[in-house]
């Protein structure tokens, strides 16, 4: 049995694996970079090692120094989280080759499903229906036309290797193929060291759903249901719920039916997830299967009371799964904004900073999960992500309305978020209505410049200054109180404390 964990990951995400293991009384390993010597994983980990500089690929990204921090510490197993390393099927082969457990899925079906082409081929076998498109290999312009004409305009030109949007273009007439052809390969290497590209039909204005599903070693597979995760800006995603506001029973239990297919086909073990492309009329089709936990994994853990990353333990285990299809059933409505340091108004270009102080919201189905705290510098190197908000409630009126309570009162100074960008995204009729598809932000650009929150001010550093003009001010009234209240032990408020620190006086 799995006694102790080394997580190979940072941030939000290391923290979350880290308290599942807390709970089910297993030890954790921290790895970090330089940079992330102060970050909170580190602390909260049993025990915690450096393993390089700064940059990801000199840290993070280096198998060599994860296994031998593993071995060092002498850890069963390696849990990769989301990102970095986690569909790496290189270092899920090497972990197995060390005798070392990797909490994920197997090498094959991480290889196999991480080249879009070969999935492709893989799930037009097993039945799943896949957008049109070619079945290998782009291999000149020549044929990317030819193939194009076939299809019929538009089309995408996409990278194998690809994933958050990189390397991929689209094409509305054949005049802005040889660009998109030259380009997306470029872009392809650049981010993959892998140029090959293929093509498919591009579906005006889909949604982007996808279905989670877990397997044991045993055969057993089951789907968690779906998310609607439409809300993203240059294929990343923003906000995400479940269930999906366009969803039919009917079209539900058919797509996870599929989904369930799917991971059959290529065998799959632990928490993966099937992606859809869905159009206006709910016709669906296969997009690609990420072999690992997505970062919204939570609303699906909040509307099924499933803890994801304790059942992807348990299968690593050998534990056959503890409950079938017919035992699970989604229960309200699940929202989740990602907090990220970054300026909206400014083309969402990262803020790095110090975060001076913060409020985390809280009440009745509120859940963050975060690695910030007062004080914490926000490194430059790595994504800008800083947690995500998450709400529950019985239904999705009352979820959005508890994610703009929420959102209101969750505050954070030092360095702009996108907190405020994400309230106004909330205030759209077309979102509060559900009509919406992956074009949302572009789609109502206007409409979110044109939303005026009553508090603007609230990330200023205006803002932030008068606070701590005020908390000066109060402490110096309190340094004057009379003699007679010279003894009065009560605890001293956080505008003091901040009061005292401040020093204003130079001002």
């Amino acid at each position: 049995m799995i006694s102790k964990i080394l997580v190979a990951n940072r941030g939000e995400i290391a923290m979350r694996v880290m308290r599942s293991c807390k709970e089910m009384g297993i030890k954790t390993v921290a790895i970090y970079s330089e940079a992330d010597r102060t970050s909170r994983h580190v602390f909260f980990a049993d025990e915690a090692v450096c393993i390089g500089p700064a940059q990801s690929s000199e840290s993070y990204l280096k198998i060599d120094n994860i296994i031998a921090a593993a071995k060092k510490f002498n850890a069963d197993a390696i849990h990769p989280g989301y990102g970095f390393l986690s569909e790496n099927a290189e270092f899920a082969k090497r972990c197995e080759k060390e005798g070392i457990i990797f909490i994920g899925a197997p090498y094959k079906a991480i290889q196999d499903m991480g080249d879009k082409i070969t999935a492709r081929k893989l799930m037009i076998a097993a039945g799943v229906p896949v957008v049109p498109g070619t079945e290998s290999p782009l291999e000149s312009y020549e044929e990317a036309l030819e193939t194009a004409k076939n299809i019929g305009f538009p089309v995408m030109i996409k990278a194998s290797a690809g994933g958050g949007g990189k390397g991929i273009r689209i094409i509305r007439e054949a005049s802005e193929l040889k660009n998109a052809y030259d380009s997306a390969i470029s872009e392809a290497i650049a981010s993959f060291a892998n140029g090959t590209i293929y093509m498919e039909k591009l579906i005006e204005h889909p949604h982007h759903i996808e279905f989670q599903v877990l397997a044991d070693k045993h055969g057993n597979v089951v789907h968690l249901f779906e998310r609607e995760c439409s809300i993203q800006r240059k294929h990343q995603k923003v906000i995400e719920e479940t269930p999906s506001p366009i969803m039919t029973e009917k079209v539900r239990k058919e797509m996870g039916e599929i989904a369930v297919r799917a991971a059959k086909a290529v065998k799959y073990e632990g928490a993966g997830t099937i992606e859809f492309m869905v159009d206006d009329k709910l016709n669906y089709y296969f997009l690609e299967m990420n072999t690992r936990l997505q970062v919204e994994h939570p609303i699906t853990e909040e509307v099924l009371g499933i803890d994801l990353v304790k059942e992807q333990i348990k299968v690593a285990n050998g534990e056959p799964l503890r409950f079938k299809q017919e035992d699970l059933s989604q229960r309200g409505h699940a929202i989740e904004c990602r907090i990220c340091a970054e300026d909206a108004e400014n083309g969402f270009t990262p803020t790095p900073g110090i975060i001076k102080l913060m409020t985390e919201p809280s009440g009745i189905g509120v859940r963050v999960d975060s690695f910030c705290y007062e004080g914490y510098e926000i490194p430059i190197y790595y994504d800008s992500m800083l947690s995500k908000l998450v709400v529950w409630a019985a239904n999705r009126t009352y979820a959005i309305e508890r994610m703009r309570r929420v959102l209101y009162e969750y505050k954070i100074t030092g360095t702009k978020t996108n907190l405020s960008y994400l309230r106004k995204i909330l205030e759209v009729p077309d979102f509060v209505k559900g009509h919406y598809t992956t074009s949302f932000l572009e789609d109502n650009k206007q409409v979110l410049e044109e939303i005026t929150l009553e508090d603007e001010t609230e990330e200023t550093h205006d803002t932030e200054d008068i606070a701590a003009i005020a908390a000066y001010f109060d402490y110096l009234l309190n340094e004057e109180r009379p003699a007679i209240c010279a003894n009065d032990n009560r605890p001293i408020s956080r505008w003091r404390e901040f009061g005292k620190r401040t020093n204003l006086r130079t001002l």
